[in-house]
């Protein structure tokens, strides 16, 4: 082979990097073995790839781990402002549970991580124009999204992925204090 040129495999390896197969490899990682055992050279090492060529996609590690929170955000379906607001933010609570449950080391790291990501303003947004849409004010929606995110962290936080019968029980009293509150008038602060 010529030098100065790369063999066809590592050029093809290095050719379907991206920063999306990238996160999605550090997710798996993560998922296997704890965010804490996550490094850029086990992640390049997945790859097949060098560790430098990481840097193409993502920056440092502060960046991997934004990325990958936003990531599991993504999965999170979002509620409808067109549909049944309890009904919507049950789907939305089940989904952030199940992905909690696919990705263990995440729940310390929704929240505390300052740059989060699109899916999670996406999320966000959606779950307060629902709530809107059912005739919460915005302070209303926004002290009800919070405490529903407190809830499902907090719940997954005391690894509590068998207990769904429980889990469910707390957010339906969660949804009936808010119903009543809605019901009295009082979607307001």
């Amino acid at each position: 082979m010529e030098s100065g040129r790369e063999r066809p495999s590592r050029a093809l390896r290095r050719a379907g990097l991206s920063r999306e197969r990238v996160l999605a490899a550090a997710v798996a990682l993560a998922d296997e073995g704890g965010v804490e055992e996550l490094s850029m050279r086990r992640l390049a090492k997945k790859l097949g790839v060098e560790a430098m060529s990481l840097y193409n996609h993502i920056a440092n590690k502060d960046q991997l781990l934004d990325g990958m929170v936003d990531f599991v955000f993504s999965e999170i379906e979002p509620p409808s402002a067109r549909a049944d607001w309890r009904q919507e933010m049950r789907k939305t609570a089940a989904s952030t549970r199940d992905a909690l449950n696919r990705h263990r080391w995440a729940v310390g790291l929704l929240d505390a991580r300052p740059n989060t990501g699109e899916a999670n303003v996406r999320l966000y947004e959606a779950a307060l124009a629902c709530l809107r849409e059912a005739g919460f004010s915005a302070e209303m929606a926004i002290r009800a999204q919070s405490i529903k995110d407190a809830y499902i962290y907090g719940f997954a936080l005391q690894d509590a992925t068998r207990h769904e019968e429980e889990f469910l029980f707390g957010l339906e009293l969660i949804l009936d204090g808010l119903e009543k509150r809605l019901a009295a008038g009082r979607g307001d602060l």
